[in-house]
């Protein structure tokens, strides 16, 4: 399954370290799992992407938002087994712009998925990829059995 995270940056300003700690994360990500960073100028483009990915065939949609539902690390890997058993190659988790999604944007996306929540407090837009991008990392060594979930590697 490939894990795409996508994310909305509008103008220049963006953390160096913040784009290379994500990355480090995804990279970590093993087969049969797959995972990349995707980065749009705007929420209109990344509706497109969505959309494309959709018509392809067997994507699940998952749209980042304060308003959703939160997992345990457990709970948000047997999420993604159950899409992968189900037959689903591609999860798109996608998250807006550093001011948030327009109301139009998040009620189209979460029509097409589901809404995901870090938690009731507010981070930075950054922050949100790399704690995103990581868990995706962590599910993966979860459902491999992999001790990096539990502190041991």
């Amino acid at each position: 399954m490939r894990m795409s995270l996508l994310s909305i940056r509008v103008g220049r300003g963006h953390s160096r370290e913040a784009e290379d700690l994500t990355a480090e994360y995804l990279g970590r990500v093993r087969s049969p799992f797959s995972a990349e960073a995707r980065v749009f100028r705007s929420e209109a483009l990344l509706l497109e992407a969505v959309a494309a990915e959709r018509r392809s065939g067997a994507a699940e949609v998952w749209l980042a938002d304060s308003r959703g539902q939160t997992f345990s690390s457990e709970q948000f890997a047997n999420t993604i087994r159950k899409l992968q058993e189900a037959g689903k190659r591609t999860l798109l988790l996608a998250i807006g712009p550093a001011d948030g999604w327009s109301e139009t944007s998040r009620e189209s996306l979460a029509k097409q998925g589901r809404l995901v929540s870090l938690g009731t407090m507010t981070l930075p837009h950054e922050l949100a990829r790399i704690v995103f991008a990581e868990q995706l990392y962590r599910a993966t060594t979860i459902l491999a059995g992999h001790p990096y979930h539990l502190g041991h590697d």
